[in-house]
């Protein structure tokens, strides 16, 4: 928890609260949205609560998005009737937002079919502007969600199979350019440039990746061979459908290329095609198969930090410094034993916020409950696997954790 004073005169009365209202000890004393009719009431809360609080990571946004709004108010030598009156706008500011975020959520399910669509069969008539809006999408997601993306992905990679190559090719391009933007601090030209040659690199065995995450006997000398010369004639195929980029097509062609070694080194096509490479191995190591189970993300993230040479990769340590050891999507187990699941990346690589879903007896919370895991009850102590989390929450409610 990290709780903030609040001051009496400032909570709306005869009003729903726009925050979790709390005691100074971190006692819940009214829930978002509850009325507090008079000031007796008021004053009684404060009675029980010593103080009154709210925890500005279950209430962050609103909270900040309310006071903003009073500052405002108070720098403008407003009178106290019209800050009386005004004091919820920001609040319902704050919720016509949340409601407008998650409507330009994308569909993910529709997003895979789109996805599947395009890369099983390409068709030089309209590849471009089709590809093009799929990566825009994609790409402003990543931009202004970040974590919601990651999370939608990553969650979706633990358990997909029928849509398994456009799943992951969706995923390998996110993290890319993230680690890009964010870590790396490329240009938005070249996180794009990356972006897309990522979510095209296996557009010559889309279908066989699908068809191969769900067979059961080992590879045919004929799909082996489709396996190792997919780069090349990925490449081949792009500049068949129109794709001109010198550097999109080198990376695409390189991508599976064994060159460990330091970044500066590297073309920027090389740079790229690492890139894509660390964050593949990520994102096939998480896949299930119809012969395994997926692996823990945690096992995910070590396959792409390390080298070929069991050194320290430079691309795979910017991924995991990116997406953090526990990235979203990952379910985790807290020195509490409770379990939750991972919603958006800390301050630190081991610190992430984690909604909780099961209490430490295992059973469920109902509401899913947000945890501070830099605090020591509530440190992560390890990964749980996705067939052991035993209450399946929908796509949509994760993502409104986010």
């Amino acid at each position: 928890m990290n709780l903030v004073s609040l001051n009496i005169e400032t909570i709306p009365l005869g009003q729903p609260l726009p925050f979790v209202l709390r005691g100074g000890d971190g006692v819940l004393l009214a829930q978002k949205g509850y009325v507090i009719r008079n000031r007796a009431e008021l004053s009684s809360m404060v009675a029980r609560g010593r103080q009154l609080c709210v925890d500005t990571d279950e209430s962050g946004d609103s909270h900040r998005a309310y006071l903003a709004q009073l500052q405002r108010l108070l720098i403008a030598d407003t009178n106290l009737g019209e800050i009386a009156a005004m004091k919820m706008t920001a609040a319902e500011e704050s919720a016509r937002r949340a409601r407008e975020t998650r409507a330009a959520l994308p569909d993910w399910p529709e997003l895979q079919l789109r996805t599947t669509q395009l890369l099983r069969t390409p068709s030089p008539a309209d590849f471009g502007a089709r590809f093009q809006a799929l990566h825009e999408e994609l790409a402003r997601h990543c931009e202004q969600t970040p974590d919601a993306t990651l999370l939608a992905l990553i969650y979706l990679s633990t358990q997909e199979t029928r849509m398994y190559s456009a799943t992951h090719a969706l995923l390998v391009s996110c993290v890319c350019m993230v680690v890009a933007r964010e870590m790396l601090r490329w240009p938005e030209a070249g996180v794009h440039q990356l972006g897309r040659a990522a979510l095209s690199m296996n557009i010559a065995m889309t279908e066989l990746q699908d068809q191969l995450t769900q067979q059961t006997h080992p590879l045919t000398a004929q799909q082996i061979a489709a396996v190792e010369s997919h780069a090349e004639r990925a490449e081949a195929l792009l500049r068949s459908l129109g794709v001109a980029d010198p550097v999109w097509l080198e990376a695409v062609r390189c991508h599976h290329q064994r060159k460990p070694g330091p970044l500066a080194k590297k073309t920027p096509a090389q740079q790229m095609a690492r890139l894509i490479q660390r964050a593949d191995i990520f994102g096939a190591r998480m896949a299930p198969r119809a012969t395994r189970s997926p692996m823990p993300v945690t096992a995910a993230m070590q396959a792409s930090y390390y080298d070929e040479d069991h050194q320290v990769d430079e691309a795979g340590a910017a991924l995991v410094k990116t997406l953090g050891v526990y990235p979203p999507g990952a379910f985790v187990r807290l020195a509490s034993q409770e379990v939750g699941v991972v919603v958006r990346r800390g301050a630190t690589a081991t610190t992430p916020r984690v909604a909780v879903v099961t209490n430490r007896e295992g059973m469920p919370t109902g509401e899913p409950i947000p945890r501070d895991t830099g605090m020591p009850p509530w440190k992560i102590t390890g990964v749980v696997a996705l067939k052991d989390v035993r209450v399946k929450l929908p796509l949509e409610r994760m993502l409104s954790l986010a």
